[in-house]
């Protein structure tokens, strides 16, 4: 069975103007073009009052993929529709069959109780315009978000998102002919382990292909209390069955610099570089960091 293992983690550092450089950081998704590095990532308030969004997304730059300079303004903010009203979270891009992005994100509605996946779109980063609600939940049936996109062997698309369900997230799955759906939801394509560390919650992560390797979800789990591990799992290329599944988690939080920190490890996206990933993720809610796994076995 294949292995993966860090054999390098480095700090992930936005050079920002305000508000940005007062805020937390979270969800970074990283992509190359060209010879540049480009990343979009969540900023939070700090401290998040009642009254603050959960959320603004911004926009960036860098040629070594670890310092970013970032734009003076953000790329996706809150509202005016009340789906998003509340906050603008985990961003996902994906160049569109227009050449235009296409930035999945969690839209936080006015109320700040239901979070729904959206969608935008535009030429540049300045430009994007919200476009459509992907997925949303019935009233009171808890977020979707976190949407991760891969292409099957044969053309069509998947689209992993977290949903919540019975006090726990969970990892759902639907299936759509182009990256913008139109999506059908079909039964999840994993489930918690009983007796692990991914024993009650679960969110997606980036998918990547080494080589004639299986594609390979670095996903998020969790314990009934919260303390989040990145972890990995393997698919055949139409996404229709597991193929491997690491026994215990790739990325461990390090030790909290205060008791009130939070415990959390959380995979945001992944670029595949000279046979290695570059794992972008955060830590605490608040930084971020780049790991580099190297894959072993078959």
């Amino acid at each position: 069975m294949a292995a993966y293992t860090i054999v390098q983690l480095d700090d992930v550092t936005l050079a920002a103007a305000p508000p940005l450089d007062g805020m937390d950081l979270m969800s970074p998704f990283v992509w190359c073009e060209g010879d540049r590095y480009r990343i979009m990532v969540r900023g939070v308030p700090r401290p998040l009052l009642a009254t603050s969004p959960t959320g603004i997304i911004w926009c960036g730059d860098s040629t070594d993929g670890l310092a970013f300079r970032m734009d003076d303004r953000p790329a996706i903010v809150p509202g005016p529709d009340p789906l998003d009203a509340g906050g603008c979270e985990d961003p996902t891009v994906l160049i569109g069959a227009r050449k235009n992005y296409l930035v999945f994100y969690t839209g936080v509605d006015a109320a700040r109780e239901q979070g729904a996946l959206l969608l935008a779109e535009g030429p540049d980063m300045n430009r994007l315009t919200k476009q459509a609600v992907t997925l949303k939940a019935p009233p009171g049936a808890g977020n979707i978000k976190e949407a991760t996109l891969a292409q099957t062997s044969k053309g069509d698309w998947r689209l992993f998102y977290e949903y919540a369900a019975h006090d726990a997230s969970r990892i759902g799955l639907a299936t759509g002919p182009t990256p913008d759906g139109p999506w059908t939801v079909v039964d999840d394509p994993f489930g918690i382990r009983d007796d692990s560390w991914d024993n009650w919650h679960l969110s997606t992560g980036p998918i990547v292909a080494i080589g004639d390797a299986d594609p390979v979800m670095f996903y998020n789990g969790a314990t009934h209390d919260a303390r989040w591990r990145i972890g990995w799992i393997s698919f055949d290329r139409d996404y229709s069955r597991v193929t491997g599944r690491g026994l215990e988690p790739l990325v461990v939080p390090p030790p909290a610099e205060t008791r009130t920190d939070t415990d959390i490890a959380f995979a945001a996206s992944a670029v595949v570089e000279n046979g290695l990933v570059s794992l972008y993720f955060s830590v605490e809610d608040r930084k971020l960091r780049r790991a580099r796994v190297r894959r072993y076995g078959q």
